[in-house]
């Protein structure tokens, strides 16, 4: 990504996997990189001196507690990472003019409509990831007028832990055979396709609301699975199952497919089909 915009950036959760993809994907602009133990986004004051320090003319918020099944039985920690944490970064940024770009997940919704779920549908988490995520979402319109939320899904990218790393260490000739879920669809994303929608939003800084990054195209994780297999030239025996032959303490919803309205309201590049862009991830050995 070539960029002459000086524009400062500061990323939260730099060393997860989607803030990894960020800080060599945008490194044409001044990046902060910031994580634990540094940075305690749950730190209202220490995150302010942060701010107050670097007066970033961006943050990009990725910090988050994403570990859908421990945030069943970590309730505090998941709405003081995924909703406190997020208004602390909300508000510090409003207080010293940073655009915030905080992402989110498709798991606010409840997954029960028919159709893809567009950026103005209404949010109904049935996990309690979900609900401290969408908790987040709101306390970030509340304290930060200008602000983009930018959902995600299914996401992997180099280095992992992923899905796709997930299956890979499974396929190591032990198992006969691999089960997986059928019954619920997404969009596989690659934080790489999100870099890149990223950079488009971050060259339009009159852009606010919230976005679906997700790529094009969907599908279930069975199906995400012999793709994998596929395109990874890997020879393993994939069967498909239901969600009640892999109960999980989370309750995932069935359907959460996104649309991309918005990115087409603001004329705004389409995303990359799922396929495409898992592909160009194997082509690029990017594991």
């Amino acid at each position: 990504m070539k960029c002459d915009n000086p524009v400062k950036i500061l990323i939260t959760g730099a060393k997860g996997m989607l803030g990894r993809t960020l800080v060599e994907k945008l490194n044409n602009f001044e990046l902060i990189p910031t994580d634990l133990p540094e940075t305690d986004i749950t730190d209202s004051k220490t995150f302010d001196s942060i701010i107050s320090k670097h007066r970033p003319d961006v943050v990009i918020h990725c910090a988050a507690m994403t570990a859908v099944n421990n945030c069943e039985s970590q309730i505090d920690l998941a709405y003081k990472i995924n909703a406190i944490g997020s208004a602390n970064v909300a508000a510090a940024c409003n207080r010293y003019g940073s655009r915030l770009i905080a992402f989110s997940t498709d798991y606010v919704f409840d997954g029960e409509k028919d159709s893809p779920y567009n950026e103005f549908d209404s949010t109904n988490p049935k996990n309690i990831y979900g609900k401290s995520k969408c908790m987040g979402e709101e306390l970030i319109k509340n304290h930060c007028p200008n602000h983009v939320i930018a959902r995600i899904s299914w996401l992997y990218g180099p280095g992992g832990p992923s899905f796709v790393h997930t299956m890979l260490e499974l396929a190591d000739g032990t198992r006969s055979e691999i089960k997986v879920v059928d019954d619920q669809r997404g969009n596989p994303t690659s934080t790489i396709a999100v870099a890149d929608a990223l950079l488009n939003i971050i060259l339009r800084p009159e852009l606010v609301g919230t976005f679906h990054l997700t790529c094009e195209g969907g599908c279930s994780w069975y199906d995400f699975a012999c793709q994998i297999f596929f395109d990874s030239g890997i020879e393993q025996r994939i069967v498909p199952c239901s969600s009640e032959e892999f109960p999980t303490p989370a309750l995932r919803p069935v359907h959460t497919l996104l649309d991309k309205m918005a990115l087409r309201l603001h004329c705004l590049p389409k995303m990359p089909d799922w396929r495409d862009a898992l592909n160009d991830f194997f082509k690029q050995e990017l594991l």
